[in-house]
């Protein structure tokens, strides 16, 4: 015979599963900060007013079109309808409209592209932030980093770290990649990772958050998803007489693109305005490690 809880009862289990669930993640996220392996040096987690610009002492708001290098399509602006804290997080928001930049030219897409250069930057460590990634054809997003001295040298001999990239096309998949002086562009070193089950479950990375990070040392940097270790490398990846180049300071970037010579263009099944959550970023150094520049 088939026994059934009152209503009542059910509802005060489903309710201490969800308190406990909600205390976990806070511990487990608690634990991470107080790690004996990593202390943390710099972090945001976002929690300004609703609506507010992000932090300035923080981060600042590249603006401008023209390509950036790939055959983008959209326009980065300051305006606080492409950035901005909402609900303990940072909103980069891709708008589909037509927008003249400082330079001049119109165009029909908006986003928002924040760096820490001269704000923070560090040699070696942990750098994660846990993001709810857009989706569609088209759509570029990404969490990366870049040689603090590319004012001085050109890119790639500054070095870029890519910790997450996604392109709309492939919905199940992030890549991890290095550039640098020989192997940059098409010639980047770079690794795919697949969220598991994907096929089975016909899941998507956008369909909720993940953390995503790298853990950089002297000669090495794995990347990770969700903390699942899916790539390293070191120098002995690297082509013959190619040159490694992460032993100096790096900034952090996030941004989401519209378009460009990897992801293609929107098609019509791009659907706007496209949103990536971030829920906070942080930056470690190794315990007992003496490396690292914080401004």
């Amino acid at each position: 015979m088939k026994s059934e809880l009152p209503r009542a009862v059910l509802f005060v289990v489903t309710l201490c599963v969800f308190v406990v669930c909600a205390r976990t993640a806070t511990q487990t996220s608690a634990a991470a900060m107080s790690s004996p392996q990593w202390i943390l040096v710099w972090s945001d987690d976002f929690n300004g007013t609703s609506g507010s610009p992000v932090d300035p002492s923080k981060w600042v708001s590249e603006t401008g079109g023209g390509g950036w290098g790939n055959n983008e399509l959209e326009t980065y602006t300051n305006r606080v309808q492409n950035a901005y804290q909402q609900d303990g997080n940072l909103v980069i928001k891709t708008l589909e409209e037509k927008f003249t930049g400082s330079d001049g030219i119109a165009r029909n897409y908006t986003s928002a592209r924040l760096k820490t250069q001269g704000k923070f930057s560090q040699t070696y460590g942990r750098f994660e932030a846990r993001i709810k990634i857009p989706r569609g054809q088209g759509i570029w997003p990404a969490f990366w980093m870049l040689g603090e001295d590319i004012g001085k040298v050109p890119w790639p001999t500054c070095g870029e770290i890519d910790i997450m990239e996604n392109i709309g096309k492939e919905p199940a998949m992030i890549h991890g990649t290095l550039h640098g002086p020989g192997y940059s562009g098409d010639n980047a070193i770079s690794a795919p990772y697949a969220l598991p089950g994907s096929q089975k479950a016909d899941r998507e990375i956008a369909d909720d958050f993940h953390l995503f990070a790298v853990e950089w040392e002297p000669s090495v940097i794995r990347f990770y998803m969700d903390d699942h270790l899916y790539a390293t490398r070191t120098p002995a990846d690297l082509p013959p007489g190619a040159k490694w180049v992460y032993d100096h300071p790096f900034f952090l970037i996030l941004n989401v693109a519209v378009g460009g010579k990897w992801p293609g263009n929107p098609d019509a099944t791009t659907r706007f305005p496209q949103m990536m959550l971030v829920d906070y970023v942080r930056a470690y150094r190794r315990a007992g490690a003496n490396g690292g520049v914080v401004q």
